[in-house]
């Protein structure tokens, strides 16, 4: 066998892999990117600033703004997501069947999504100012196949769900919904949706199956830098319209995320803590929040 050495286009891969993840890491602190990106950080915070000159005079923009924390609330929400000795973030325990989930007490948020959706990826970036924190990704759709825990201190714990649709566990559904319905310290399900493609059949069946748990939900939409902004505002439009006839347990607001761009992950951090009871939001109670 002769060798030729690494195949050129593989390393390029790798090096573009490699930068893409420094980039992150460098957006990564809300408090870093203030410095670096000061003029990228309004629209990093909120990305729907990108898309709101586009709207029609007679859309309601309220509801995408509903939830709309200052800075220090921000920074404040940063914290909780940076590991150390007296607050140790990490990979917990992994499970196949409820009864392997683990005991704890403290507040919980799962994500659950499609396949491919780009789960994995986001939990990662939200761990970013941990990056010991083992959450792998994979380009190959279904690639999570059990319930990811992972502990973010005595504050609150994210569980990363397998993937429904494509490539999806067969006994996901002895796995998944066992967990939605009757998992105690469970406060909020993130469902996952992409933003460039729009709803898909699958997607429909995600939102009947937290529907069905009677428990408040929240719809995040992924991968909005995959797609040109008149595509992506018109699918926006149509998620909204889905929560607004078609749902009951809902949050109203949408939250836009892209793992590449680091666009939306700050507020994302400020809402998960605020959820799980770490932070004290100044405007909250009159919004619904709590």
């Amino acid at each position: 066998m002769i060798y030729l050495g690494p195949v050129p286009w593989l390393q390029l891969g790798k090096k573009m892999s490699i930068l893409s993840q420094r980039r992150i890491y460098k957006l990564a602190s809300l408090q870093e990117a203030r410095v670096r990106y000061p003029n990228k950080v309004k629209h990093l915070l909120y990305p729907f600033k990108d898309l709101e000159t586009y709207l029609d005079s007679s859309v309601d923009r309220a509801q995408f703004q509903l939830f709309h924390p200052c800075v220090e609330e921000l920074l404040q929400a940063e914290k909780l997501f940076c590991s150390s000795p007296s607050h140790k973030i990490d990979y917990f325990v992994s499970a196949e069947r409820m009864d392997h989930t683990p005991s704890l007490k403290q507040p919980e948020v799962c994500f659950i999504g499609r396949s491919n959706v780009g789960k994995s990826s986001l939990i990662k970036c939200l761990f970013s100012l941990s990056p010991h924190v083992d959450v792998r990704i994979s380009k190959t759709p279904g690639h999570t196949k059990k319930m990811n825990f992972f502990k973010v201190g005595g504050a609150f714990t994210i569980v990363d769900m397998p993937g429904y649709g494509y490539r999806a566990p067969r006994d996901f559904v002895d796995m998944v919904e066992p967990y939605l319905f009757s998992r105690k310290n469970l406060i909020r399900t993130f469902l996952l949706v992409d933003g460039s493609i729009g709803l898909q059949k699958m997607d429909h069946i995600g939102l009947e199956m937290c529907e069905e748990t009677g428990s408040p939900y929240v719809m995040v939409v992924t991968k909005i830098d995959k797609c040109g902004r008149g595509s992506l505002l018109r699918n926006l439009l149509k998620f909204q319209d889905v929560i607004k006839t078609q749902t009951s347990m809902c949050f109203p607001q949408l939250f836009l995320v892209s793992s590449l761009h680091f666009s939306g992950i700050y507020l994302l951090r400020c809402f998960i803590a605020h959820l799980t009871g770490n932070l004290k939001m100044k405007d909250a109670s009159q919004n619904g929040f709590v």
